[in-house]
């Protein structure tokens, strides 16, 4: 195993469904990652002391998944120089906007990027994609996977051209 260049962490074990996402776009591109619980109310001296030498260890990037009210992902900025990606986990009384918004409204100075609520697939895209600025040979799998997306939206043109949309809706449902 290779040195991890991404960093996904959370502040539960309930968090890791939806952050099983974002390790799975790691490992198909081929991206090194670990992963972590650290709870930024329960443990925060675990969590202080990751955010603190993560980018001494060779981490480049990290992802936090946190729900509710959870400080996790803004805590851990305001302690690396790293980039974090914030995933919003969906929430049980409000849905992951309560999430969105303590992630999201970070003060002036401290960016936390922040992804659609439940999308630990796309915190992961942009971890990938952070890495590729560097990466040569990431940033062309980067490049065949928009490619893939790209082929995917014009075969399915085809087939409701082929298809009218009357048929092609039903083969949705």
């Amino acid at each position: 195993m290779t040195q991890p260049l991404v960093g996904i962490i959370m502040g539960s074990d309930s968090d890791l469904p939806t952050m099983q996402d974002a390790i799975a776009v790691c490992a198909e591109f081929g991206v090194e990652s670990e992963v972590a619980i650290l709870s930024a109310h329960r443990t925060p001296e675990r969590m202080v002391d990751y955010a603190k030498v993560a980018h001494q260890r060779g981490i480049k990037v990290i992802m936090a998944g946190a729900v509710g009210a959870d400080h996790l992902p803004g805590l851990v900025a305001a302690l690396t120089p790293l980039p974090v990606v914030g995933v919003p986990i969906p929430s049980r009384h409000l849905q992951g906007l309560d999430s969105l918004y303590s992630i999201v409204q970070m003060p002036a100075g401290i960016p936390v990027a922040t992804v659609a609520i439940g999308n630990a697939k796309n915190a992961g895209l942009l971890a990938v994609q952070i890495l590729a600025t560097y990466q040569p040979e990431l940033l062309e799998k980067v490049q065949q996977y928009r490619q893939t997306l790209a082929e995917s939206v014009i075969d399915k043109q085809a087939k409701l051209d082929q298809l009218g949309y009357q048929q092609y809706l039903s083969q949705l449902l």
